[in-house]
């Protein structure tokens, strides 16, 4: 496709996400392929995890940020 990143999914979102996001990093070169994950230690290693066979991968962090999650979540 000639794109510059593939997202390629959110490995910690289940073991089928894990495989799906495995499988593009070992099959794409000529893109980053990037896995989704909260700002959670578990989940960004569980991103490098699934991105570590791919030529260059790239993990997109993110944070709840409504304001019912501002208030009871990240207080």
């Amino acid at each position: 496709m000639r794109v510059d990143v593939i997202e390629a999914g959110f490995p910690a979102a289940s073991d089928g996400d894990f495989q799906s996001v495995q499988a593009v990093a070992r099959a794409i070169k000529d893109s980053t392929v990037c896995g989704l994950a909260r700002a959670v230690e578990k989940d960004i290693e569980r991103a490098a995890e699934a991105i570590k066979p791919a030529a260059r991968g790239r993990i997109h962090t993110f944070i709840a940020t409504s304001p019912i999650h501002m208030q009871h979540k990240l207080r």
